[in-house]
Formats: structure tokens, sequence, C-alpha cells
């Protein structure tokens, strides 16, 4: 049986995969867990050490078992890889080597955006919600999607948060990914607000008509396409992103 192991991104919680819920074939096993810090778990008291998130989690982590990191989920699943045992694989899903690119999110922008979230974490996350879910084919409706999957439970932790944003900004995961013992695999939308276009075009799979959220926008694509990229052993590199129609 094939077990994945889904990773919420910055500002989400394990409640952003319940989309994907009626779309996994049964020989699946999947599991959401949450970060520390998020959905109610209890917040470490150094949110911003590698070293204690890995201990943390690595219950929840198994090696016989696919990650999918989603965002800052991929970057930080990237930097666990340094201290706990290689999973069969991991699929980087809306996310680089790094996240800053100049024709992406800027490092700048990233500075602006940490610094409003220092003057008012509540609105700042409500804007990063939005800005997010620019990509995705109705806006609007992914948006209503988020709210009714988010709205009425645990507010996530204010520092686990912030500590995030400094990992956004500094973790690059370029030097683990090339000695990883695990097959690391990109999945972008193509259409991705968050991803520079190189970032997006370099990619090992494309997800059309989808942008930063395609659990909301493309469940039934996206689980596919997971599972098709979760049962090959060893997911081949290709020199041109390969593109999962709408």
């Amino acid at each position: 049986m094939t077990q994945l192991v889904l990773l919420s991104g910055w500002g989400c919680d394990a409640r952003i995969w319940a989309p994907l819920t009626p779309h996994w074939p049964s020989e699946v096993d999947v599991t959401a867990p949450n970060w520390p810090g998020l959905g109610g778990r209890p917040a470490l008291e150094a949110p911003e050490s590698l070293a204690a998130m890995a201990d943390a989690m690595s219950a929840d982590l198994p090696t016989d078992a696919v990650w999918v990191g989603w965002s800052l989920g991929g970057l930080l699943a990237g930097a666990l890889l340094a201290y706990l045992p290689p999973p069969r694989g991991l699929i980087l899903l809306g996310m680089g080597e790094r996240f800053c690119d100049p024709e992406g999110v800027s490092t700048a922008e990233l500075a602006a955006f940490r610094r409003a979230f220092a003057r008012d974490p509540v609105a700042t996350l409500a804007h990063f919600h939005r800005w997010q879910l620019g990509g995705e084919p109705g806006p609007r409706e992914a948006y209503r999607r988020l709210c009714a999957l988010l709205d009425g439970g645990p507010a996530p932790d204010p520092a686990t948060l912030d500590a995030g944003l400094a990992w956004l900004g500094s973790l690059d995961i370029s030097t683990d990914r090339a000695n990883a013992d695990c097959p690391m695999v990109r999945l972008a939308g193509s259409r991705d607000p968050l991803l520079a276009p190189t970032a997006i075009a370099t990619a090992d799979r494309v997800l059309e008509n989808a942008g930063h959220c395609p659990m909301l926008s493309r469940p039934a694509a996206l689980a596919e396409t997971l599972m098709a990229l979760a049962a090959e052993p060893h997911p081949r590199r290709v020199l041109q992103a390969e593109r999962v129609p709408s």
C-alpha cells in the first residue's frame, strides 16, 4: 500500500488537504500531521530550531512513506532530511529549492511582508491567504473554500508563523536535493503567483490551470498526479516539465 504524508505550508494547517479526501484510491494510506504551532498542536519552545522541529515530527514522518510538502512544508521537509532518515521520496508542491527569487517573491518583498506581519499578524495572514490564491481559475471561490476549511479552528501560533517567514527567507535545499538519499521531485501549478516563471518551467511536473493551491481548485487532478509521482520508484528527471492537462 502506498503511504503519503501531506505537510501544509505557511499559515495553513492540515485541514487544507481535506478537499483531496474523496479522490484518494483505496490502495493509498494518507496522513496529514500538523506542524507544531498549527492546528492546535503545541508550539515548540524554540520554533526557529530545525533540530527541535525534527525531533517533534520524527514520529509523523515515516521512512516507508512518500512525503508531500506544500509551499513552506516542502522547504521544511527538505531541510529535515539533514536530521531524519530519508523517506521513499519527497514531492515538493508549489516550492522551488528556495523561496525568494527576483522574478517571483523577492527578498525585499518578503522582508516587507514580515514587517507587516509583526505590526498586524491577523490582517497580514488574511492578506496572504487571498494573495496565494491569485493564480487559481476561480480565486474568489477558492478563497471561500479556504475560509470554510480554516475558519473556527485553532489559530496558528504567531511565533511559529514568524519563524516560518524567517525560514522562507533563509532555507535553501538545493544541496539537500542534490545529495538526498531519496528521490525529490517538484510539482508546480502553471499559474502559481508565488513562484518565478523559471521555477515553474523547471518543475518536474506542471499542473495546468492551477496556481499555488491546487488542492482547492483542482483536487482530483492533484490527487491523481501525486499518486502517479509516488508510484514511480525513482522519479525521472526531465529536461522540460511534463504538463498535466486541465
